[in-house]
């Protein structure tokens, strides 16, 4: 999950995703879509401690100023990609899968 400008493109997210693998990391302030982000997931499926059924397959995850990292474990629910996907909509995140390098922009909000 990332949160970068409005306007950022599927390269500024590749661009942003190498930077963190190399371990450079912006130095401010988290963004608050990324905390709310990574409140909701955590409450729903915790990554401090980790019980029998969670669903990474590193924890805890990797949270910096602009964005997280959760690597699932491949025999996770569908619900945790569902719940994630919302998430990602409600807070106005890109997802970037780590898999094939294919980036997504924040999915659409559903009417309420």
């Amino acid at each position: 999950m990332w949160a970068l400008a409005d306007g950022a493109t599927p390269e500024d997210v590749r661009t942003a995703v190498q930077r963190c693998r190399e371990g450079q990391h912006l130095d401010r302030h988290p963004d608050p879509r990324v905390v709310a982000f990574y409140r909701a997931i955590t409450a729903a499926y915790p990554d401090r401690p980790v019980g029998p059924d969670t669903p990474w397959e590193v924890a805890p995850l990797h949270a910096a100023s602009d964005h997280v990292e959760m690597n699932l474990n491949p025999a996770c629910e569908d619900q945790v990609l569902l719940d994630i996907e919302r998430l990602a909509g409600e807070n106005g995140l890109m997802l970037f899968d780590a898999q094939d390098g294919s980036v997504y922009p924040p999915p659409a909000r559903l009417p309420g």
